[in-house]
């Protein structure tokens, strides 16, 4: 590491997730921060510094390969953020072992499984809807928890054909995972959890195979006549588990919130001004549902305007900062605006682990919240935005609850 660089600790807690990144995009283009345990990686704030490295062929995701201070053993097993590096699927893989995981998990993400998704997406939102529907008028009620959460994650469970019991119990272990100010015990705790959990369900699906992206994954080849491992299908299996709810309910969360306190760009939407698009679009660049994925590290040596990222160094790149750099939407970047015209954002990723699932994601949150508004017209937040809690990580960007009143009070 070099020390002489600018550093910092982030906040472990998340309470100020753009603050800070706002801050570290000015010290420069890779600035060493320190995570969780005392360990130390460069972060990355810069949309045109992530997308870049996003694409390059000297930063892996391979910490087992990669990264000499797991490899000699100077990060604990109980490390806070141990379940992030330990994993062995696609989205830790590096060069051919990637391009042969990608392909063979790609092959379960087929147009017919989406299609079949989309009557499911609307039987569950009507059930959750109804549900909610029976509420009190005026009474407050948690949407994250009624809502935001129960639909992605139910669906996510359905497609890994997960059981609803399983999934309740195996929630509690995601839910700890990204929180990143857990104590050690609670990490180790976190990884035997999910791990216990995908062998019960992989275990399951042996014995009795259905119609699921794990049955597919099971049976998957390559043309060569090789399979996942066992290592490989547990952790692909929970990657898209997590990734396919967390990230959404988080969506979910930030949508409503974003629209139900800015009365005028609710409007716009309803007059027909802007679409359900330019919603999904304009959250995911102004409020990214992950702010960082650890972790990313140097294959070898990485210049980047003057500082250098030497090889080996683990690297945290900030998505939540990537739509919100001034660089490339100017002074407003910080604003919400369904109407502007530029919404990039990275919030998908970018090259080579661009998000398999982005095109089911977009059609659950399109039905998802697009019902939801039409069925509660008056939704309403029960608290000042600036009164919402906000998660306990630097992971993820949401809150740990979201009130509010489906409808007004009753006279």
């Amino acid at each position: 590491m070099n020390d002489k660089c600018p550093f910092a600790a982030l906040d472990v807690t998340g309470q100020d997730l753009h603050g800070e990144a706002a801050r570290l995009r000015e010290q420069g283009p890779a600035v060493l921060v320190e995570l969780p345990g005392g360990v130390k990686a460069w972060s990355i704030n810069r949309y045109e510094v992530i997308r870049e490295l996003l694409m390059d062929r000297r930063v892996t995701k391979n910490a087992r390969k990669h990264w000499p201070a797991f490899i000699k053993g100077e990060i604990p097993p109980d490390w806070e953020m141990i379940s992030w590096v330990a994993m062995d699927n696609m989205v830790t893989a590096y060069g051919k072992d990637h391009v042969r995981l990608r392909k063979l998990v790609g092959r379960a993400f087929t147009q017919r499984r989406a299609d079949a998704l989309r009557p499911q997406v609307v039987a569950l939102s009507t059930k959750l809807l109804d549900d909610l529907g029976a509420t009190p008028p005026g009474e407050v009620v948690d949407l994250r928890e009624r809502f935001a959460y129960p639909l992605p994650a139910m669906l996510v469970a359905s497609l890994i054909g997960m059981s609803e019991a399983a999934l309740a119990a195996c929630s509690k272990v995601i839910d700890m995972m990204v929180h990143t100010n857990v104590s050690p015990e609670e990490a180790q705790a976190v990884l035997r959890g999910w791990r216990a959990a995908m062998a019960d369900l992989i275990e399951s699906k042996r014995r009795t195979p259905g119609e699921d992206i794990t049955t597919d994954l099971i049976a998957a080849r390559e043309e060569d006549g090789s399979r996942l491992s066992e290592a490989e299908l547990a952790d692909t299996i929970f990657a898209i588990l997590g990734a396919g709810s967390e990230t959404t309910i988080n969506f979910f969360d930030n949508a409503i919130t974003a629209l139900l306190s800015r009365p005028g760009q609710l409007q716009l939407l309803r007059t027909g001004g802007v679409t359900w698009d330019d919603v999904i679009d304009e959250v995911l660049r102004v409020e990214s549902p992950l702010a960082h994925l650890p972790l990313r590290y140097a294959v070898e040596d990485i210049e980047l305007d003057g500082v250098t990222i030497p090889q080996g160094d683990p690297i945290l790149v900030n998505y939540a900062a990537a739509g919100r750099d001034p660089a490339l939407h100017g002074g407003t970047a910080d604003e919400f605006d369904l109407a502007r015209g530029d919404k990039t954002h990275l919030s998908f990723g970018y090259g080579p682990h661009y998000c398999l699932g982005a095109g089911i994601a977009r059609m659950v949150a399109t039905i998802g919240l697009s019902m939801l508004f039409e069925r509660f017209p008056d939704l309403s937040l029960a608290v000042p935005v600036t009164e919402l809690k906000r998660l306990p990580t630097f992971i993820m960007n949401g809150h740990q609850t979201l009130p509010v009143r489906l409808t007004a009070h009753a006279r």
